[in-house]
């Protein structure tokens, strides 16, 4: 399969961003030629970013799951399209090629609908990393049903949250899943999520773990019963029939939730032609695909990196995808280096925290392993520091493998700012430069362009878009307003990301983190609001606070100030009640790395908390604070300062 839209020079890159610039959509229509339409766009782009509404490919019909295997199947039918790396390395893998996925695509999507889900049905996605995941998505996709897929690590309180606002009647489960030394019990955690749920029709379990679990009749069924019925209806004399449900190229594809600066979560809609596009095109070009190559994105399918570079990105430009069940560090802190030695991986995409995390164990774990067939190495979730930048250069890609340093959003359905690999410059900890179609710029707090370098040469500002590229959410599920005041209010006529950047003499970009109240937890965002509300739900907590501080292995971690109606302070019980409470509202992943408990917080007199005071404390920042005078009882400062844990 050949890529025509493949960028090759930077001269190419120059010409090609030149081009996407000054005529869109000529651009676009030129690139989307190379995918496969039932019927072509009437128009390619129409859009405003105030109400806002944007509409890519506009009239053309199309479905996903057909670009991704369908189109494949002819001339690489055999090839593997995903290998499975098991959780327990003794345990057997498995390659599933595309017309193996064909036919396991086409067999759960007959489930689906003997099940009653229709087109536009929102059908809830909760298992491990196992390929029947790849399978549930691509088969909600193939009949026009919504998947949201919901991260493994979220408790029964943060699911019960989504299926109530995607309205979601159907769900898609494991008994339970294996990451690391731990059998998580998925179905029981549906169960919790379940109590007083009314919309939800069906549960279907697929078996994992083993796992005792609760069937309601009626309700609960098991996947492999469903999948041998489904057999026998789509299988005729080795043919495969199971139609694709033709879409339009603005329906819904996919929900995915994110943590916003509100306590709710919020439904990011992506449509199918534009996302398409986009996760097809940023895959072939950042990484450089060429056909034949191994490429292995370690994120879990419940982000965003895994929906768009483990499945439609990689699936849709006919590649080989690794997926990967289990953690970094099972059994060891080898583990990532022996499915590379094992598979002969030849792109690497993996996370800033998990890097730092594997530096932190030295050189030992590399010992022979060989990583010699890696050509490309990415990072992906958070901006990279350069000293592990440098490490993973040096000792993964041994100076040999361009490390593309790649910065994007749920919200972006793909990369938005990156090197190209081995085609435009590398800076380490830069992002470098926008895909073609990415206009970024740079704005003060009123939404007016920087344009007067500081005394380093750089501009720095909040990092917003002037216009639409083929990836960018449509709206949050059942809340358009929420998607305005979101991303397009904050500036006129520009979506604004929630990031700050720097911008250098040749147009590099350096991400340098939220500037909302959202932080960045090893490449996750999690909301401060969400986390105060779930540390407020304690029984003894009467307020709370939370910011985000520098982190080692995590690049931010979780910092809460607690009041509490009796004197705690001492109380490490205390402590651990309240990382009980929020793992079990929120997941684990929420849970705060240092709780101080204080007298009281830094307020205006209006009654606002003063966050910015206690992210300079939280950092270790205790001189520089700013105007304290203003505040209720500037007092308070002092002592929060003196107990600083």
């Amino acid at each position: 399969m050949e890529y025509p839209y493949q960028i090759k020079t930077f001269e190419e890159y120059q010409k090609n961003y030149k081009e996407s610039v000054e005529n869109p959509e000529k651009f676009w229509g030129d690139v989307a030629d190379n995918f496969f339409w039932r019927k072509k766009w009437d128009k390619v782009l129409e859009w405003n970013f105030k109400e806002p509404k944007i509409e890519w490919f506009k009239g053309a019909k199309l479905n996903i799951t057909e670009n991704c295997i369908d189109r494949h199947l002819e001339t690489m039918g055999e090839k593997p399209a995903i290998i499975w790396e098991p959780n327990n390395p003794e345990e057997r893998t498995r390659v599933v090629t595309y017309s193996r996925l064909h036919k396991r695509v086409c067999q759960f999507a007959q489930v689906l609908l003997n099940n009653g889900v229709k087109k536009g049905d929102r059908v809830c996605i909760y298992m491990g990393m196992v390929p029947e995941l790849a399978y549930a998505v691509l088969g909600c996709a193939r009949i026009g049903a919504i998947h949201s897929v919901i991260f493994g690590g979220f408790s029964a309180q943060s699911i019960a949250d989504r299926l109530y606002d995607a309205n979601a009647e159907f769900i898609v489960t494991c008994d339970g899943a294996y990451r690391g030394g731990k059998a998580i019990p998925l179905k029981s955690i549906i169960d919790d999520a379940l109590i007083g749920n009314r919309t939800v029709k069906k549960v279907i379990v697929y078996t994992r773990t083993r796992t005792p679990v609760s069937m309601l009749k009626g309700r609960d069924i098991w996947w492999e019963d469903e999948m041998e019925y489904a057999e026998a209806q789509i299988e005729k004399d080795n043919v495969i029939t199971m139609p694709a449900t033709e879409m339009d190229a603005e329906d819904p594809l996919f929900i995915l939730y994110t943590s916003g600066s509100t306590g709710k979560p919020k439904g990011v809609v992506h449509t199918c032609g534009g996302y398409m596009v986009w996760t097809g095109y940023t895959f072939v070009n950042v990484f450089q695909y060429k056909p034949g190559e191994v490429h292995f994105c370690t994120a879990d399918i419940g982000w965003i990196t895994g929906h768009s570079y483990i499945l439609y990105g990689p699936l849709s430009a006919g590649a080989t995808s690794v997926m990967f069940e289990g953690i970094p560090t099972y059994p060891d802190a080898g583990r990532f280096w022996d499915i590379v030695d094992k598979y002969k991986v030849n792109i690497l995409y993996t996370a800033p925290t998990a890097i730092r995390s594997l530096m932190s164990y030295g050189m030992d774990p590399l010992k022979g392993k060989d990583l010699s067939s890696l050509k490309v190495l990415g990072t992906v979730g958070e901006p990279i520091n350069e000293e592990a930048w440098h490490w993973y250069d040096e000792n993964i890609g041994k100076h040999n493998c361009p490390v593309v340093d790649t910065w994007w959003q749920t919200e972006t359905g793909g990369i938005l700012i990156s090197n190209l690999a081995g085609v435009t410059p590398s800076k380490p900890s830069w992002a470098t430069l926008p895909m073609p179609g990415v206009q970024p710029v740079l704005v003060d707090e009123r939404g007016k362009e920087i344009t007067e370098p500081d005394e380093h040469g750089l501009l720095k500002g909040n990092l917003c878009i002037k216009a639409p590229w083929p990836g960018i959410l449509r709206t949050t599920y059942g809340d358009h307003e929420r998607c305005r005041t979101n991303y397009f209010a904050s500036y006129e006529n520009l979506y604004f990301t929630g990031d700050g950047a720097l911008k250098d003499k040749d147009g590099n970009y350096r991400i340098t983190g939220r500037v909302d109240d959202v932080l960045n937890v090893s490449g996750h965002r999690i909301g401060t609001a969400e986390v105060e509300n779930a540390i407020n739900m304690h029984t003894n907590v009467v307020e709370s606070a939370v910011v985000g501080f520098p982190h080692n292995i995590k690049g931010q971690g979780i910092y809460a100030f607690v009041i509490t109606e009796k004197n705690t302070h001492e109380d490490e019980r205390a402590k651990n009640d309240i990382l009980e409470t929020v793992a079990r509202i929120i997941g684990p992943i929420a849970k705060p790395d240092k709780i101080q408990f204080v007298n009281g917080l830094p307020k205006t007199r209006s009654g606002k908390i003063m966050r910015r005071i206690l992210r300079k404390i939280a950092e270790g920042e205790t001189e520089n604070l700013g105007d304290t005078t203003t505040l209720l009882d500037p007092g308070i400062v002092d002592e929060i300062k003196q107990n600083k844990v």
